[in-house]
């Protein structure tokens, strides 16, 4: 587990291991990355350790169906790094359609590596079938995602 304080490479490492750890769905394994106390703010709710974020991701995947999820390094100091990411998911507790979530990631990590806190700001879109960039089978690596949307 890459640690502080970050280089470029190790920055970019640790944001596309959350990225393949968050694409399990397994709150089980997400939550390992967390200090036991970690903060979180997701949007307008404020959570704090382990507990709250099982739950907290329990109930986001239950209701995200076919999450497919991609982030990319934004900026990194020492001990912090923040993430633009996209993900795309079925509303299987609205109104079925598919969507999308543009938005930004602040994390701080612990001396050892651990996210001990975790701030996101997110906006969805509708999408039609055919405006999906995370078709199933689609390496969310490959997808060209033009300016436009970063």
């Amino acid at each position: 587990m890459a640690a502080p304080p970050f280089t470029k490479e190790t920055a970019h490492k640790k944001v596309k291991i959350a990225q393949d750890l968050w694409n399990t769905k397994d709150p089980q394994k997400v939550v390992k990355a967390y200090t036991d106390d970690s903060i979180w703010r997701n949007r307008d709710q404020f959570l704090q350790g382990h507990p709250d974020i099982l739950d907290f991701l329990e109930k986001k995947w239950k209701k995200e169906h076919d999450y497919r999820l991609r982030k990319e390094l934004f900026a990194f100091t020492d001990n912090k790094i923040a993430v633009q990411f996209w993900y795309e998911y079925r509303d299987v507790e609205g109104d079925g359609k598919w969507k999308r979530c543009y938005g930004l990631e602040d994390w701080t990590f612990n001396e050892d590596g651990k996210l001990r806190k975790r701030q996101m700001s997110g906006n969805e879109i509708v999408l039609k079938e055919e405006e999906r960039w995370f078709q199933e089978g689609v390496d969310v690596d490959s997808v060209h995602i033009g300016e436009e949307h970063w």
